[in-house]
């Protein structure tokens, strides 16, 4: 299976972790991809608050580069670029006056035929769970992981088609045929804070504190995230929440895919974790893994 690759922004530098970890998972399973060659950033958050066309035609223009590739399918891990491509294929599909002035800011005619895929996606429904367990090589069993989605995968469903839009499972699945227990808790979806936890540091810690209480509370070992801001609000920030708060948080936060790449027989040194804030070698030793 062939598909181009979207890394965005941020797994060229503060996710770099994530993309380490996803191109292992991907090379372990055979899987083919390529980086879009002359990707652009996706917008994110400031082109859709700045211009509703500029939010459009960014994404349009990547995926007009997998068009001109030959691909069909773009993987894209980054759960914040996957939103924002979404939103471009479904905006552009219902709107023939959008699509044509994104052509000609692009300067290109773009097709809308490629599929934006999720990496969680293609483990499970390309490669299939059942070839994913024949290259297991490490169980991840007795570790407790909740899996926090964020709030851009899921929503809204009608753009994502990602899983359950409330309360999603296929990274608890996927996590649970290599061994490990993820746990039912509350906050899958909920907002960590974003960005605002830059510009409204204290608003973001009052969302984080109510998902570090939770996890902790249902006797979580770690975090296992999709989304690179939300490993970096959740990894950097318990130390603040626990001076506010007299908390004691000190929880690995892990990308799905570096518990994945681990099960696949990774070692702590073909992994990123020296890029963490929490430490997630007491994981490692206790469960023996990496």
């Amino acid at each position: 299976m062939s598909y181009s690759y979207y890394p965005g922004c941020s797994l060229h530098s503060t996710g770099a972790e994530y993309d380490v970890s996803i191109k292992f998972v991907f090379k372990k399973l055979g899987i083919e991809f390529e980086e879009i060659k002359g990707w652009n950033c996706c917008g994110t958050t400031p082109a859709h608050c700045t211009s509703k066309y500029l939010s459009i035609a960014l994404p349009a223009r990547n995926l007009k580069l997998v068009e001109d590739s030959g691909n069909s399918k773009v993987a894209v891990p980054c759960a914040s670029c996957f939103s924002r491509l979404k939103r471009a294929r479904y905006e552009i599909s219902q709107d023939k006056e959008l699509a044509q002035k994104v052509n000609e800011i692009i300067e290109a005619d773009f097709s809308n035929t490629v599929d934006v895929i999720h990496p969680l996606d293609i483990i499970k429904n390309d490669i299939g769970i059942d070839r994913l367990k024949e290259k297991m090589e490490k169980s991840l069993s007795g570790i407790r992981v909740a899996c926090y989605y964020g709030c851009l995968m899921t929503r809204p469903p009608e753009v994502t088609e990602f899983d359950n839009c409330e309360y999603p499972v296929i990274m608890d699945e996927i996590l649970s045929e290599m061994g490990a227990e993820p746990i039912d808790w509350g906050y899958k979806t909920d907002c960590c804070g974003a960005s605002f936890s830059i510009s409204r540091i204290s608003s973001s810690l009052k969302l984080m504190s109510k998902i570090f209480k939770d996890v902790a509370s249902r006797g979580a070992d770690c975090i296992s995230v999709a989304c690179p801001l939300c490993h970096a609000n959740l990894d950097t920030r318990q130390e603040d929440i626990n001076n506010a708060e007299g908390t004691k948080y000190s929880i690995p936060v892990f990308y799905f895919s570096e518990l994945l790449a681990l099960a696949l027989g990774a070692k702590k040194g073909d992994l990123a974790f020296r890029k963490h804030i929490i430490d997630p070698s007491v994981i490692l030793q206790q469960y023996d893994i990496g």
